[in-house]
Formats: structure tokens, C-alpha cells, sequence
């Protein structure tokens, strides 16, 4: 793990200050304490990145289980009370695991997929853009168009309009300049450029401008616009942070209802981003979705025990991760340590950060998520392929991210039926032989319920006095649907003066008097014809 050090160092810093505002906004957008999205972000990189398969996904608390952990709180009594279903959903993330049910995240489309990442990159940037100009924007963490607050994505755009801070707004557009020429220029140039990456030379520089201008009347900084660590005074205060679960809230109902609810949506939205990270991946890693379960199960479990918000693979930190030259989990770990160092040993020096720096460093990572070149390429495959990426992506920029993705993964699974509808048979029709058409009907492979429309319609657009040959030689199965539509044709073949021919591996029959008694099997789910 070791051997990579010189790629995963450089990769956790990025990924550290790329996660250290997401798990305080997040935290904050929860309504929970702010200590409490830190300590999901320590316990994701250092636990759940030990434990895991994966080697460039890193784990933290996620934006999509902020609705739910702002409502849980509040139904459930407290936020002590919330933390049993945190541990109790870990447990049952575990469970999960041990029932091999991470194989549910292989079935997502990669259309789906590839969506997902590039309406995630769309978000990120419009979410980061306030930020950028120095607008106090408490939901830039918050990843739904519909906000908390009461606006949506595009109302706060508008009103940064009138708010933008002179400051903030001018570290930030000079922190994004230097990190596209770093990565552009700098790092083609020398290996020095490439060890030291573009985010931390502006976050020093960052550091540097708030000192120099906290005095100035036009360009200094609020605290509203900085990075917000809390700052313990002493051991005591620090270890104060901490909330631990009231275990005699187990009873309720409404406990085991949000434990249930966080084990589902954090396990779906880990498969999800396991599959996008794997996907963005140089080396083509492939993560072991069910030791991914446990690992996540058990970081939950951890968190939740010792008050922390629940946690998710998530795709902004991985990508950063990826994009930074991370190739092994030691990235992973690594920024884990730094989350917990920092805010033990530098909260002050934390709080100096600007917050437009950071939006900088998002703004690119959500560029490189959401690239125009590949709208342009997704066009090019076909509609097949473009209808479910676009409505994926539209999905989750106007509403959130699971909804997306399910409206995406429903336009597919129409798209496959399609498909399937299309490519069932082949047809192919000969001259006139002794005063009948000769046609060929030739099936695919697999033919199931899928295709009975498609068939059926062949089947009753066959003209009258027609010769059909049935080739089923290649057919591995076939559906009992579609033998008693083949059984029912048989008796208007009669009427319309139809002969058939059926090939198959089992021989071949001129005009069969039943099919089912040909494939010598009543009907089943499956016949196999091979």
C-alpha cells in the first residue's frame, strides 16, 4: 500500500480540504452539531477506509441523508435519540453484506451512471458558485434543487446578484486561475508541480490573504464567509463534542423505522457511487460491493456510537480522490488522519480558509465530473444511450440525487424492453415457392415475455398461403409465454393455410400438431432448448 505514497499523499490533501467544509455544511444542513459531521468524515476515511475494497472511494457523511437526519432528529426526540438508528442502521448494513446484497449495484445501466456523475458535477458547481462570490449560502452543501430553506438552486443564484463580497469573490476567481494553470502548465513541467498540488498552494495563499486584508475596510473576509471548525479550549472541552447514543430510545419504533431508512438509502447511494468511482477509474479497479457493505456497516455503527452523522461512499470526495492521482485506500486513510489531526491541532488555522477558496477547488472537480465533451459523446452513441443519461442527469439537478437516478434507471429499463422488443427475432423472406411466400423466422438467443409483443405481432402480420420455417437453433431459452403463443398460432396457421417447418437441435417437424408436446414439457418459468 506504501509503494503509492507519492500519488496518495498529494491526492489526501486535496481530498482533505475538498472534505473538511462538506462535512461541516452537511453536518449544518442536518441539523445536527457541527462536531458530528467531522467526526463521520474521520471515522469515513480512517475506518471505513481500512475496511474497505475499494481503492480510491472515500467515505464521509452524505448530502443526500440530510433531509433525513434533519427530520429524524426532530421526530425521534433529540439528537442523542437519532444516534440508535445510526448504529442500528450500520448493524443492518452488515446484515446486508452478509446476504451478498451488494450484487443489486452491478444492475444500474452505465447510461444511469454516467448521468449520475455528470448531474452531480452540474450541481456542485451551481451549488458552489455563491460561495465563489462570497455570498452567505447556507445550502451550498445541500445537493436538492428544492432547498431547505425555501428556494431552490437557481432563486440563490439570483439573489448572489446583489450580495456579492468584493474579497471573497477576488481570492476566489485567483485561486481557480492558479489551479487550471497548475494542472494545465505547472505539472507538465516539473515533478515538483506534481508532488505539491494546485488546492493546497491556494489554500495557503488563501490563508495568507485573509491575514493580509482582515483590516482592510473593502477586501477583508467575515466569518460567515470562512471555514467554521468548533475550537475547544482544552482536552475536556474537545472530548465535550462527543454524543453518545441513548440506547433506552431502542424501543421506540420510529428509532427502527430511520435505522431502517438510513441502512437503505446509505447502501444504495455506496453501491451507486462505487459503481461511478470504479467507472472514472485510470487503473479500471473493481470495488467488492459487499465487503463495501460491511465496511460501511460497520463505520455507521462506530460513527452513530460515538456521535456521528451517518455515512455513504460519496462521489464528490472520490472523484477528487481520483482526479488528484490517488491509487491505493492509503489516499483514503491518510485524509482521515488529517481531518483528525487538524481539528485537534490547527481549528484556528482552519477558520482562516476562505470558503470561495474551497468553492474553487469544487468548481473545478464538478467541471471535470460534468465535461461538455462528454454530452457530446453520450449524443453520439445513440438515443438508446442518450435518452437515460439526460433524463438521469435532469433527474438529479431538478430534484435529488436518488430520485434522479431512479427516473433514470426507469427510462432504461424501457429503453432494455425495447430493446428486447427489437432484437427478438430476425425475419427473412424468400420468392414465392410453389404458390406460397417461403419466410424464415430466426430467434435470439434468449427469447422471454419481453419479446411475446413483438412475436405475437410478427405471427398475426403473416399474410395467408405463407411457408414458415421456425429457426430455433441458436435459442438457448424460451419463455412458456412464448410457447403458448407459438401453441395458440398453430390453430390460425390451419385457417390461413400457414405450413411450418420448426428447427431445432432436437430435430426438425414439418407442421407440427402442438409444440408443447415437441418440447416434451408442460409449461414452466424457462425451457431450455440447448
Amino acid at each position: 500500500m506504501f509503494k503509492t505514497i507519492k500519488n496518495d499523499l498529494p491526492a489526501s490533501i486535496v481530498v482533505f480540504f475538498v472534505a473538511l467544509p462538506l462535512c461541516l455544511g452537511i453536518a449544518l444542513a442536518s441539523g445536527a452539531p457541527l462536531f458530528s459531521g467531522l467526526i463521520a468524515g474521520i471515522i469515513g476515511g480512517i475506518v471505513v477506509g481500512g475496511l474497505s475494497g475499494s481503492k480510491v472511494g472515500v467515505s464521509g457523511p452524505a448530502a443526500g441523508l440530510a433531509a433525513i437526519v434533519l427530520t429524524a432528529i426532530g421526530t425521534l426526540g433529540g439528537y442523542e435519540n437519532f444516534l440508535v438508528a445510526v448504529v442500528l442502521g450500520g448493524a443492518i448494513q452488515i446484515l446486508f453484506g452478509v446476504l451478498k446484497a451488494g450484487v443489486i449495484g452491478y444492475y444500474f445501466p452505465s447510461s444511469v451512471i454516467k448521468g449520475m456523475l455528470t448531474g452531480i458535477g452540474i450541481i456542485i458547481i451551481l451549488k458552489q458558485i455563491p460561495n465563489f462570490f462570497g455570498y452567505d449560502e447556507e445550502s451550498a452543501w445541500d445537493l436538492e434543487f428544492f432547498e431547505m430553506d425555501g428556494g431552490n438552486t437557481f432563486s440563490e443564484l439570483f439573489s448572489m446578484l446583489g450580495n456579492i463580497h468584493p474579497g471573497a469573490a477576488l481570492i476566489g476567481f485567483v485561486s481557480l486561475i492558479l489551479i487550471i494553470f497548475w494542472d494545465k502548465v505547472l505539472s507538465k513541467k516539473s515533478r515538483i508541480f506534481q508532488l505539491i498540488q494546485g488546492p493546497f498552494v491556494v489554500v495557503v495563499l488563501g490563508i495568507i490573504f485573509f491575514i493580509i486584508t482582515q483590516n482592510h475596510e473593502l477586501l477583508s473576509i467575515g466569518q460567515k464567509h470562512m471555514v467554521s471548525v468548533p475550537i475547544p479550549d482544552n482536552a475536556t472541552d474537545f472530548l465535550s463534542q462527543f454524543s453518545f447514543p441513548n440506547f433506552t430510545a431502542i424501543t421506540n419504533v420510529d428509532v427502527w423505522i430511520t435505522a431502517f431508512t438510513i441502512a437503505l438509502v446509505a447502501s444504495l447511494e455506496t453501491l451507486l457511487c462505487v459503481e461511478a468511482s470504479d467507472k472514472i477509474d485510470p487503473d479500471k479497479n473493481v470495488t467488492p460491493t459487499n465487503r463495501e457493505l460491511l465496511a460501511q456497516g460497520t463505520g455507521n455503527m462506530i460513527s452513530g456510537l460515538i456521535g456521528g452523522l451517518p455515512i455513504t461512499q460519496v462521489i464528490v470526495r472520490s472523484s477528487a480522490n481520483i482526479q488528484s492521482g490517488g491509487k491505493s485506500k492509503l489516499s483514503t486513510i491518510l485524509h482521515g488522519l488529517l481531518l483528525l489531526v487538524s481539528v485537534i491541532l490547527i481549528p484556528r488555522l482552519l477558520n482562516m480558509i476562505p470558503l470561495s477558496v474551497l468553492a474553487s477547488i469544487l468548481l473545478v472537480v464538478g467541471y471535470k465530473l460534468a465535461k461538455p465533451s462528454l454530452f457530446k459523446k453520450m449524443y453520439e452513441l445513440g438515443w438508446k444511450q442518450w435518452i437515460p443519461f439526460i433524463v438521469t442527469v435532469f433527474g438529479i439537478v431538478f430534484t435529488d440525487l436518488l430520485f434522479g437516478i431512479c427516473l433514470g434507471l426507469m427510462v432504461g429499463i424501457v429503453v432494455i424492453l425495447l430493446k428486447s422488443y427489437q432484437n427478438s427475432h430476425f425475419l427473412h423472406i424468400e420468392d414465392k415457392s410453389n404458390g406460397k411466400h417461403k419466410i424464415k423466422m430466426t430467434l435470439a438467443e434468449e427469447v422471454t415475455f419481453f419479446n411475446k409483443g413483438a412475436i405475437l405481432k410478427e405471427l398475426d402480420s403473416l399474410p395467408r398461403d405463407t411457408y414458415l420455417e421456425l429457426d430455433l437453433i441458436k435459442t438457448r431459452y424460451l419463455d412458456n409465454d412464448i410457447i403458448e403463443i407459438l401453441e395458440d398460432f398453430l390453430f390460425k396457421a390451419k385457417e390461413r393455410n400457414i405450413d411450418i417447418k420448426l428447427v431445432s437441435k432436437r430435430g426438425i417437424v414439418e407442421n407440427p400438431s402442438s409444440f408443447i408436446k415437441f418440447f416434451n414439457e408442460r409449461p414452466k418459468s424457462k425451457l431450455s432448448l440447448s
